[in-house]
Parts: C-alpha cells; sequence; structure tokens
C-alpha cells in the first residue's frame, strides 16, 4: 500500500516527539530549548503539555526541597561524625605522640678553682673527685740484737713483713659567696683488713674551718715516700675549730680549738678542755715559714694528782729550690713542748706527766727535724731525719731517739708511682740497758687519679 504524504509526516512527527521525550528524560525538562526541531504541536496539546511541565516543575521543586533537606540534615550529621572523629584522633593522637624528653643538662667543665673541676648539674657548685690506691710492702725491725731483747723481724713471734693495701677516695667541692669561698672536704680511707676511717672531712668559709682536719700545730711532716721508721715531729689529724684571717701577700693568722684527745701521752682522766692553737704563716713564691703555738690541759687519772697546764711552740721553714727542679725544696724544723709531748712527736710514747706521790710533774722535751726532696725527670729522691729529746721529771729515764730515712721513687707515667724506702732509727733511755735499733725497708706502687 502506497504511503501518502501525510502519513510520512505524521509518522516523522512521531518519531521524532519520541526521541526529544528520551532526549528530555535523560537531561531533564528544561535542557533543551524549544526549536524548530520540536514537533508542531496544537493549542490543546500545549495546554496538556503546559499543565504536565508545570506538573513536572513542581515536583521538581519538591524534591529539590527534600533533596536540599536531606542534604543539610546529612551534612550537618555528616559535620558532627567529622568533628567526632577529629576529637577522637586528636586525643590518641596526643597520647600516642612521644613525650617530649627534658633538656640534657650537660656536665660543665670548672676552671676557677684548678683542673679536673666540674659543675655539679644544676648548681653553681664546682667539685673534684680524685682518689688514690696503694699496694705496699713493709719489713719488720731486721736489727742485728742479742737474743734477750731480738724483736722484730728478727723475733720468732712477730711477722717478719707486712703486706697490704689501701683505698682513698678524696671529695672536694667548692662555691663562691658573698662571704667568700664555701669548701667542702671529705677523705675516705680504706684498708686491705676492712678497716675504714675518715682521713678528713671538714667545711671552711669566710675564714672559718670546722671539722676533722690537720692540726693547725703542724707545718713540716716529712717527705720521703714510704716513712719505714718514724720521725720525730707533730703529725695529727683532730676534731677543730679555726678561724683564719688573711692580711695578704701570703700572710695569715689562725687560732683553733682542737680536739686535745689526741694529743694526751700517758694516762688521763676525762677531758675538760679543748686544746688552744695558733699560728702565724707566710706562703710566697720563694716557700712557707710558721710559727705556732699551743696550751693543753693535762689531767691525770691518778684523782690525787692535780691537774696542770702543758704547753707548746715550733717553728719552721719549706724553701723552694728551683734552680734544681719545680718541685725541689728543703725544710728545717723546731719544736719544743711542756706537758704536751705529741706537739714534738715524743719518742717511746714517752707520757706528758708524771704523777708518782700524788704530785704532778710536766716532762719537757724538743724536736728538731729536716728533709729534702729532689727531681731528676721522672725520678724523685727524698731523704728525712730528725732528733728528739724528753727529760722525765721523776724517775731519771730520759729519752733521746735519732732517725734517718730515705727513698727513691720512680713515675713511669703521670700518677703512677713505684718506690723502695729504708730507714734507720736509734732510741736511748737513760738507766736501761742497751739502745733500741731499728732497721726497716718498704717497696710501695701508688696510683692517684
Amino acid at each position: 500500500m502506497p504511503i501518502q504524504p501525510h502519513n510520512v509526516t505524521s509518522m516523522l512527527n512521531r518519531k521524532s516527539g519520541w526521541v526529544w521525550s528520551l532526549l528530555r528524560a535523560a537531561h531533564g525538562p528544561h535542557c533543551f530549548a524549544h526549536s524548530e526541531l520540536d514537533p508542531p504541536v496544537g493549542a490543546k496539546d500545549r495546554e496538556i503539555r503546559g499543565e504536565t511541565i508545570l506538573h513536572q516543575a513542581k515536583a521538581k521543586k519538591q524534591n529539590l526541597i527534600e533533596l536540599t533537606d536531606w542534604r543539610s540534615d546529612m551534612n550537618f550529621k555528616g559535620l558532627m561524625l567529622a568533628a567526632a572523629a577529629a576529637t577522637a584522633a586528636t586525643g590518641a593522637s596526643a597520647a600516642d605522640l612521644p613525650v617530649a624528653p627534658e633538656p640534657v643538662d650537660y656536665v660543665k667543665v670548672c676552671d676557677a678553682y684548678g683542673a679536673r673541676f666540674f659543675y655539679i648539674p644544676g648548681t653553681d657548685t664546682c667539685l673534684r673527685v680524685g682518689g688514690r690506691v696503694r699496694a705496699q710492702v713493709n719489713s719488720g725491725n731486721f736489727a742485728d740484737r742479742d737474743d734477750a731483747n731480738r724483736d722484730g723481724f728478727s723475733a720468732h713471734a712477730d711477722d717478719g713483713i707486712d703486706m697490704n693495701a689501701e683505698g682513698y677516695l678524696y671529695l672536694d667541692s667548692r662555691t663562691s659567696t658573698e662571704f667568700g669561698l664555701l669548701r667542702t672536704y671529705t677523705e675516705i680511707e680504706v684498708e686491705s683488713d676492712n678497716d675504714v676511717s675518715l682521713g678528713k672531712a671538714f667545711i671552711q668559709w669566710g675564714g672559718v674551718t670546722a671539722g676533722h682536719a690537720t692540726s693547725f700545730f703542724d707545718f713540716f711532716t716529712g717527705q720521703v715516700f714510704v716513712g719505714s721508721v718514724g720521725r720525730n715531729w707533730s703529725d695529727a689529724t683532730t676534731n677543730l675549730f679555726a678561724y683564719t684571717a688573711a692580711f695578704g701577700n701570703g700572710f695569715s693568722a689562725t687560732i683553733s680549738l682542737e680536739d686535745g684527745r689526741v694529743r694526751e701521752s700517758g694516762d688521763y682522766g676525762g677531758t675538760r678542755y679543748p686544746d688552744l692553737v695558733a699560728n702565724l704563716r707566710v706562703d710566697q713564691g720563694w716557700g712557707s715559714a710558721q710559727l705556732s703555738g699551743a696550751v693543753h690541759h693535762v689531767n691525770p687519772a691518778d684523782v690525787t694528782a692535780k691537774g696542770d697546764t702543758g704547753w707548746a711552740v715550733g717553728g719552721g721553714v719549706i724553701i723552694n729550690l728551683p734552680m734544681l727542679s719545680s718541685a725541689s725544696n728543703i725544710a728545717f724544723q723546731a719544736q719544743y713542748a711542756d706537758g704536751a709531748l705529741s706537739y714534738i712527736g715524743a719518742p717511746n710514747s714517752t707520757a706528758d706527766y708524771d704523777a708518782t706521790g700524788g704530785t704532778t710533774k710536766t716532762n719537757k722535751g724538743y724536736a728538731l727535724s729536716a728533709g729534702i726532696y729532689h727531681e731528676i725527670g721522672n725520678i724523685g729522691l727524698a731523704l728525712d731525719g730528725s732528733y728528739a729529746d724528753v727529760d722525765v721529771a721523776n724517775n731519771g729515764n730520759d729519752v733521746s731517739r735519732w732517725a734517718v730515712d730515705g727513698s727513691v721513687q720512680w713515675e713511669p707515667v703521670s700518677g703512677l708511682q713505684l718506690g723502695v724506702d729504708m730507714g734507720y732509727a736509734n732510741t736511748d733511755i737513760d738507766n736501761t740497758t742497751g739502745d733500741l735499733d731499728e732497721w726497716k725497708a718498704g717497696f710501695r706502687m701508688q696510683r692517684t687519679f
């Protein structure tokens, strides 16, 4: 059947409207504006289409409002969830993050007081830590003696040698204050037989010295490395309270109250008063010198004997010998005591007094001593000598003693010393038979740091 023209046109219009309907359905009713390609519509169609378009517009508007409300609600909920998640993440991150370490306060060198001082962290106090270890062997007395009087190395019941080790710890702290230097010093000694002792422990501040320290009476106490035999001079560490006034140019004066118990020689009752010690001293480039004096209370154990007052004086000088070496020096000293024989290092433990018959009489004595030290490279040579004489008041058993001791020491590396020592002493006691001779020797290895 042949196709009529109006049928073709109608068919095209229907197909064209179908295509446009698909396009509008895919892209929305307003994606394509009306054009000459749109199929022709009549009035009725336009009315229907207008109502349809209006209805679609209202529906789209409603959908848009609902979509907007939904999106707003979702956006609000999303923001709330995001905030909660961020808060949780922030808390977890803060808990999980490593804590920043505290700033490290490194130990700093303190050069205000010489070598090897450092600042105690967090303070303005400088500290120096040192020590010493000794290993040594000493012989007994191997002097020739008759069978009745032999002792030491020759005696069957005595040790021929003595081996021991010692350890020392030194702590020296210093702080600058508006009243002067504040210093503490501690020295602890431990021996191989587990004997622990406090060598020194004192505080110094503004001229005051308080604690356990070397007596301010003492001056020259020897040069040799070991000291195999004892020499006679004052050498005591005691408890004290002292004040030192410095006058400038190396001159000073000290007055000190010292525990007299370490100075008691003989049979004493209770200690009543401290010893009163004073000195005048000078320290300069050429060397040192000192004059000293002491007052000591004598309190016999015999209740029938009255107490008495002992005293002592001393003087000495140490002269540097830079023409020989920077460490070389020579020393001379003289000391006299009446009723206070510890201040001369009295021989044979001679008592300070004699209370025979209930009458207290003090014993008197003096001591002379000298020493020299010389260095040749890393070799040190030392020699000490002393002579002491004591006049015993009642029984006439006066005592005299002389002693000499020498040593050679070698320092192969800094702080390490090895040395040998030998000494001889002779003690004579009036109204007794024979003298007491001493021959002794020793070897020491020592590390100081």
